[in-house]
């Protein structure tokens, strides 16, 4: 469909890649991945046309159709939201006026017998095709399903575009490209914008998509869950592997592995060899021996071993001063903007060490509740009261948007520096990756994920007991995203997370907040237990709208025998049904935490075998070690799968 032959990209004396092929076939799912720099976008628009290559070609099948959603793009501001979204079907009202128009001329005629009237019925036949194999029919059903799909409300469709955020408007472009059905995707952090549920709609759209997909993101998991195939750009060259990404972090490892293996056993030949020839040059009885292994290195084909990437960024958050046991007290805080009600009630308490995560969708209050904690907003409900000595660090989700352009990187970070840390920031956007002359570099031509590298390390200019950080991951490449977390992690004071990024907040925070609906609720688990129980409730929900029409159509026989015998009865007879539903519910959880109990149990002994097979060794046995760490892998997750079992247990057995 679309074929990729040796494009070579330089830029004066630096080569961005280096004769690189691939071939992207009909119903392809591809992730695109690499760190920040290594030319993803760039690769993206080489294949729309938007850049051209120095060498090498694109060559795309006639009838292939490209949707490409880029980082950033320009939405129109004349129109409303349902209006600017029907341009996807541009075609469809163009063929849709000529099957009007071919129909009422057919009808004025009366020349049955002619060609000319025959022409005229052979094309609004070819019309009606078209109109019916472009969606025309189910047009209006499939923009609502794409808008709310999107996260945006019926009460949104005729708002004007203008009244949307940044965000808001690349989800409408969004939602226009995938009307659209073209034969390929090509999208660019498709993401970045989106929040979790919509997270979600997107890869199972994208999942039963016809058409091809290649896609860019740091979101491990929605890679996971939407790809099998992982291309990786690597210091100008490609690598393809036919996997999901997890699967392609495994078979990238083991085939560096091999490499280097391969290339130590040749250089040891090699060695060996030359040390035989240099030894025995000059002795007539080995001259034979010698030019036989001299034409065995000529003729030998050297190995190369691929360079490996190793920049990473080197974070490590400033021990956190102390601070009182309580961080910040929320209590029935809530928000207005004139008219415009944000949420409510929110009443929660955050404490010394708490790790924590703020979701839900766009616009429900998730950064305004932040910005409350920080103080650059007041609540116009209840109050918000910090503990003792909270000094706070605050990363904005548009961070980046608020410096100057014109500062360098080196005085970005000079400008608010105080004291002694002023000596130590060279070694700061050191471990940020600035090094050289990169620190010299205006922040105007910095990319986005260095952008928010340079924002992070503002953090570490003084040291803090409460970081909030509002979406800090968009734009940060995998293996940034997984220092930053892992720094958080070990960081002893407190944090506060607004993040959609599933595979980010898993094993970080231990409880979420989610804010829906002008409500905030809390939920005492990770993230993933969030999305199950978030999962069971909106069934729940649906089956109480189903049961409702129900219950609504007998509500004046229900009016007119309320406080009857018989009422009371039923509501009597449904407490004990509710009770015994309740007793199942019972048994059946404690089953289940019997039973993982039971398989830690023998996973522990299983281990114990191999610690004291291990201790007594002499040699190194590849095969168990591989099982044992197998076994300390599925004993991590047994005891992740009794953390929920035994929670859950807890709730019902509180509700007795």
């Amino acid at each position: 469909m679309i074929s990729l032959d040796n494009l070579t990209v330089s830029y004066g004396g630096w080569t961005l890649f280096d004769n690189i092929s691939f071939l992207i076939n009909p119903k392809d799912r591809i992730g695109l991945v690499g760190k920040n720099g290594a030319g993803k976008t760039t690769l993206l628009r080489l294949i729309v046309g938007l850049q051209q290559p120095t060498s090498g070609a694109v060559t795309i099948n006639g009838e292939c159709t490209i949707g490409y959603l880029p980082q950033q793009m320009k939405v129109a501001d004349t129109t409303s939201l349902l209006e600017e979204t029907e341009k996807a079907f541009d075609e469809v009202l163009r063929i849709e006026a000529e099957i009007a128009r071919l129909t009422t001329e057919i009808a004025e005629r009366t020349d049955y017998e002619s060609a000319e009237y025959e022409q005229l019925l052979h094309r609004l036949t070819e019309a009606q095709d078209r109109y019916h194999i472009l969606g025309g029919e189910t047009r209006d059903a499939d923009i609502e399903k794409t808008l709310l799909g999107l996260g945006f409300r019926r009460e949104d469709f005729h708002r004007a575009t203008s009244e949307f955020s940044g965000g808001w408007r690349m989800r409408i472009e969004l939602a226009k490209l995938l009307l659209r059905r073209p034969s390929i995707f090509l999208l660019d952090e498709p993401t970045n914008h989106l929040d979790i549920e919509s997270i979600q709609w997107l890869e199972e759209y994208l999942k039963n998509y016809n058409g091809a997909v290649l896609l860019i993101s740091h979101d491990r998991a929605f890679l996971d869950n939407v790809t099998t195939r992982t291309v990786e750009l690597s210091l100008g060259k490609i690598y393809d592997y036919k996997v999901p990404y997890s699967k392609y972090v495994v078979l990238r490892a083991e085939r560096r592995a091999q490499q280097l293996a391969a290339y130590e056993n040749q250089q040891r030949m090699i060695e060996k060899t030359e040390e035989f020839i240099e030894k025995f040059r000059y002795k007539p009885t080995k001259s034979n021996q010698v030019q036989s292994r001299i034409k065995q290195l000529e003729r030998l084909e050297r190995l190369e071993v691929e360079e490996e990437d190793l920049a990473t960024l080197n974070i490590k958050f400033p021990p956190a001063p102390r601070s009182g046991q309580i961080v910040a007290d929320i209590r029935e805080a809530g928000m207005s903007f004139g008219a415009k009600h944000v949420f409510s009630g929110a009443n929660f308490v955050i404490g010394k060490g708490d790790k924590v995560a703020f979701v839900g969708r766009n616009g429900e209050g998730k950064t305004t509740l932040a910005k409350m904690i920080v103080g650059l907003l007041r609540p116009t409900e209840g109050e918000i009261r910090l503990g003792a000595n909270v000094n706070i660090g605050y990363y904005a989700q548009n961070q980046e948007d608020l410096m100057n352009g014109e500062l360098t990187v080196y005085d970005t970070l000079d400008r608010v520096a105080v004291g002694d840390i002023r000596t130590r920031l060279r070694d700061i956007l050191g471990a940020f990756l600035f090094r050289g002359e990169e620190i010299d570099k205006k922040v105007k031509v910095l990319s986005g994920g260095e952008r928010s590298r340079l924002a992070l390390a503002s953090l570490m200019l003084e040291p803090h007991n409460l970081l909030v950080l509002d979406e800090p991951t968009n734009h940060m490449d995998m293996r940034s995203k997984d220092i930053l977390k892992n720094a958080i992690q070990k960081y002893d004071g407190t944090v506060i997370v607004v993040s959609h990024d599933r595979e980010f907040l898993d094993g970080m925070v231990q409880k979420v907040y989610e804010f829906r609906d002008g409500g905030v609720r809390e939920y005492l688990g990770g993230i993933y237990y969030f999305l199950e129980k978030r999962k069971l409730e909106s069934l729940q929900e649906v089956e109480r709208r189903t049961a409702a029409p129900a219950s609504g159509a007998k509500g004046a026989t229900a009016a007119a025998a309320e406080g009857s015998p018989k009422s009371a009865a039923g509501a009597g007879r449904l407490s004990y049904e509710q009770k015994k539903e309740q007793e199942k519910q019972l048994r059946k959880l404690r089953k289940a935490v019997e039973a993982i109990e039971g398989e830690l149990a023998e996973i522990e002994k299983q281990i114990a075998a191999y610690d004291a097979k291990f201790a007594a060794a002499t040699a190194y046995d590849e095969a168990d070690y591989k099982a044992y760490n197998e076994l300390k892998a599925r004993y991590d997750r047994q005891m992740h799968e009794w953390e929920k079992a035994s929670y859950e247990l807890e709730l019902v057995e509180e509700e007795q």
